[in-house]
């Protein structure tokens, strides 16, 4: 095999409750995870030496400062192959919470380990994935599971009901770090609709659709909603427009609407398409 084609699969958090503060200055989460079928795609093809990194569509680095780089770097240094081409094609908008990097950064651990029979299991991939960001790990493995500590001590979950989605990201990106300082700073103040995480891992295990729907959740809403209030205004349309929830993604500012199915998830997204383009339809996978 000399070359080959994979996807990254985006996710978004189901639940997601901050735990509190850890002695090395993350957060302990309790999260649901669940991959959407939002992907990006990358190219990977032998080379006699060294690493070269192409990206085409959004505008993301193309160097060491990508997560993509850095993951073929640690396999080619822990490992030993010659060298790698990559071109990253990106349709999962960056620094919206929806783990665009990581299941880059996934993709490329899998990738490279097929493409050079390196012969590492998906637990090892995950491990070393975990040195790159808290989220590649699930991302390495993906479908739903359920993530404790910083996000990488995962339980695999059984699939959840078809959800169809409708993704609204507005036009600023949000850093998680200050999302977490905002959030040391006035951690009482929670969502309005917290997330029920025991509600939904048994709605899960049920493969209850509306239990799950009413379980869905994410502690960090708030305070991205307070630093940024479009966020809030996503949400209202969504919910104005007919979704059945919305939810943010992660640390935010990207939201996600729950659809009856695709035909209104479609309906969904034209109505808000004008005012944010970067509006996605996707589905759970």
């Amino acid at each position: 095999m000399d070359f080959l084609t994979v996807p990254a699969y985006g996710k978004i958090n189901l639940t997601l409750r901050v735990l509190g503060r850890r002695p090395d200055g993350y957060h302990n989460l309790s999260t649901i995870f669940q991959s959407i079928v939002l992907a990006d795609r990358l190219t990977l093809s032998r080379h006699d030496k060294g690493l070269h990194l192409e990206t085409t569509g959004m505008l993301v680095p193309a160097g060491p400062g990508n997560l993509v780089y850095q993951a073929a770097a640690r396999l080619q240094t822990r490992y030993g192959f010659p060298g790698v081409k990559i071109t990253l094609q990106k349709e999962i908008p960056p620094a919206a919470g929806l783990a665009g990097g990581s299941s880059d950064a996934a993709a490329t651990l899998l990738a490279v380990n097929t493409l050079f029979n390196l012969g590492l299991t998906p637990g090892q991939l995950a491990w070393e994935g975990a040195t790159l960001g808290a989220d590649v790990p699930f991302c390495v493995l993906g479908g739903t599971a359920l993530g404790r500590g910083r996000g990488g001590e995962l339980t695999l979950l059984p699939p959840v009901p078809p959800l169809w989605l409708v993704l609204v990201k507005p036009s600023f990106g949000v850093r998680t770090a200050d999302v977490y300082q905002a959030w040391d700073a006035n951690p009482g103040r929670g969502p309005l609709e917290p997330p029920d995480e025991e509600r939904a891992l048994a709605a899960i295990s049920s493969g209850n659709r509306e239990e799950l729907l009413a379980a869905l959740g994410n502690d960090l809403e708030a305070v991205t909603c307070r630093l940024y209030p479009e966020v809030t205004a996503i949400k209202l349309r969504l919910l104005a427009e007919g979704a059945e929830r919305a939810v943010m993604c992660g640390s935010g500012p990207a939201v996600f609407g729950v659809a009856a199915g695709e035909k209104q998830a479609r309906r969904i997204a034209s109505r808000l398409q004008d005012t944010y383009p970067e509006t996605f339809i996707t589905r759970t996978l």
